[in-house]
């Protein structure tokens, strides 16, 4: 059966809840509050779905550099998803969702795409349109169906700050924060504001609705069309995670994936 990649709707899913070659994850989190998104999942979630923490599940611990949301380790992630019945062959579709306009849910569909994973998509709308939806929702954690995910890794899909430091007169460097937290004039997270010289600003919450939907395909085109003389393009943002909106939206809008600098400002910020 072909599965859809990279979007699907609340409708899609609600048809293929029992789908065994479905796994649905449920990505919900608050950097102000790290525990509120396991909370959100005890009181209801998505019938079927896991839970997987930003923290404790998308991200490897916090040194002194490499950002506040380093990227986990492929055995230790892959150990994971096995354990959610996650199969690279014949591979399982994974869809990811949230309630804050795919700033979690995008990660984990990231990482599943950089350990050479592509059926893997977000729930357009998340959680709150699931909700709108009348869907059904339940309390009940679900039965453990064994998987096995074998990482691939795509070492070539991400950049140090070694080479961020040596960009090309061509390359485009993409930071996706807020226009003030780009501007360096409010800094609410990391220790030091401003942002990393010649990036430009592509705020990551523009590339979809106020309720979580994403923009169309025609219009995420145009928001991303002067981009294409460039020769290379790499996406930033305080940690590696919300850029993964950013290259959500540039490949629902047809463009081949550009690389992550994981690290961020969180990490840029650390060497000053």
């Amino acid at each position: 059966m072909t599965y859809p990649c990279n979007l699907v709707t609340a409708d899609w899913l609600a048809q293929h809840l029992n789908d065994p070659n479905v796994v649905v994850v449920d990505c919900r989190f608050a950097l102000a509050d790290p525990r509120q998104g396991q909370q959100q999942y005890a009181a209801g979630h998505i019938p079927g779905a896991w839970y997987l923490d930003l923290n404790q599940d998308l991200s490897s611990p916090v040194q002194t550099h490499g950002g506040r949301h380093p990227l986990p380790d492929p055995e230790a992630f892959s150990q994971k998803l096995s354990a959610i019945g996650v199969r690279s062959t014949p591979p399982t579709l994974v869809v990811a969702y949230d309630d804050a306009r795919f700033a979690f849910a995008a990660r984990l569909w990231w990482l599943l795409r950089y350990l050479g994973h592509d059926q893997v998509a977000v729930l357009d709308g998340g959680w709150s349109g699931w909700m709108q939806a009348g869907q059904p929702t339940t309390t009940e954690l679900p039965t453990p169906q064994p998987g096995h995910f074998a990482p691939a890794p795509r070492p070539d899909w991400i950049v140090d700050i070694g080479a961020v430091r040596q960009l090309g007169k061509e390359t485009v460097l993409i930071d996706s924060r807020s226009p003030e937290r780009y501007r360096g004039e409010v800094e609410p997270i990391d220790p030091v504001a401003g942002s990393i010289p010649g990036a430009v600003n592509y705020f990551w919450q523009d590339v979809s609705h106020p309720n979580g939907e994403i923009q169309s395909p025609q219009t995420l085109a145009q928001h991303w069309a002067t981009l294409d003389a460039a020769d290379e393009i790499i996406v930033y943002c305080g940690s590696g995670v919300t850029a993964c909106v950013n290259l959500l939206a540039q490949t629902l809008a047809g463009r081949p994936m550009a690389k992550l600098y994981p690290g961020g400002w969180s990490d840029w910020c650390s060497y000053q």
